[in-house]
């Protein structure tokens, strides 16, 4: 359904996009990952029409993008990080706004906002203004907007980012439901990497401009498969002792975390000896140690050096 072809964005001689290649099935939900300055949103920018590539295309069934942008913008629904709703309007003029933007009036113009609304949870409140509602609501407002044409292609860019859980595990079952029932074409980021493994079929993962790795889920965590992944949980941080994890010389990767260390570490490896005796010598107590098979995040880390978040 979508293609991007060695997709390049220069500012000021520097490439914020570096030879970007990607593809889109109809029907699929595709997570786009890397960490800030990866180069995600410009290329979302390049996607969506906003912007023109300096070199490359973007194909929407086989037709050029770059040349054409009419028919993406009749097929695509954009939802942006920030909030792009008037807070003075309600949710129902907000709705009929954007509806009257798509070209709808009329019975089709009603259907279509009450259909929205019904989709998002929010139709008994369509009537309050939008600076009342939570950071929540107005996320779910801000996709119900883009859903009022009925797009075929929808891009969401981190969708869920500060919100409350409810509001949360609402939106997320909601792209689920419209991926896997309605078929709509899901091209979703996010800073939570296991919203990626709940809805993602495959996942590109891009850094410095570039996508450095490409697929399924099982084929991403394939790259650590002669890798497991240990969990220390500590009572509080200990630097002295992650740094002299760090640099031992049998683990392949480690990382603070909220509640402790990760690290991965070949598969077959006995060091747990090895990590106790150092964790006895920076007198770290320990609460609790889990060991696993490497997670998303995890090979993500292992290929960008970074945290999601970071």
């Amino acid at each position: 359904m979508l293609e991007t072809e060695e997709l390049t964005k220069v500012f000021k001689s520097k490439a914020a996009v570096d030879g970007v290649s990607l593809y889109l099935d109809k029907g699929e939900s595709v997570g786009l990952l890397g960490p800030n300055g990866a180069g995600k949103s410009t290329t979302i920018s390049m996607i969506s029409t906003l912007s023109k590539p300096t070199t490359g295309d973007v194909r929407l069934d086989g037709r050029s993008v770059v040349k054409d942008p009419g028919k993406m913008r009749k097929v695509l629904g954009v939802v942006p990080q920030e909030i792009a709703l008037y807070e003075d309007l309600s949710a129902y003029e907000n709705l009929q706004f954007f509806g009257r933007i798509y070209g709808l009036s009329g019975s089709r113009l009603e259907q279509a906002i009450q259909q929205a609304l019904e989709l998002v949870g929010l139709k008994e409140r369509q009537k309050e203004i939008v600076k009342t509602y939570s950071g929540g609501m107005q996320r779910r407002i801000n996709i119900a907007a883009a859903m009022m044409h009925e797009p075929e292609l929808i891009i969401m860019d981190e969708p869920t980012v500060g919100i409350d859980p409810q509001s949360r595990s609402h939106i997320l079952e909601m792209v689920r439901q419209l991926n896997k029932e309605k078929g709509l074409t899901v091209l979703y980021t996010s800073h939570y990497m296991e919203e990626v493994e709940r809805l993602c079929d495959r996942v590109y993962i891009m850094d410095h401009g570039t996508i450095i790795a490409s697929g399924t889920k099982d084929e991403l965590k394939s790259i650590l498969s002669g890798e497991e992944t240990i969990w220390i949980e500590l009572d509080r941080p200990y630097p002295e002792l992650f740094a002299e994890l760090a640099a031992h010389p049998e683990i392949v990767q480690a990382a603070e975390t909220e509640k402790g260390i990760k690290l991965i570490i070949p598969k077959g490896k006995r060091i747990l000896g090895s990590i106790f005796q150092s964790a006895e010598r920076h007198q770290a107590q320990i609460l609790n140690v889990n060991v696993q098979t490497p997670t998303l995040e995890d090979v993500f880390l292992h290929l960008t050096g970074r945290k999601l978040r970071d």
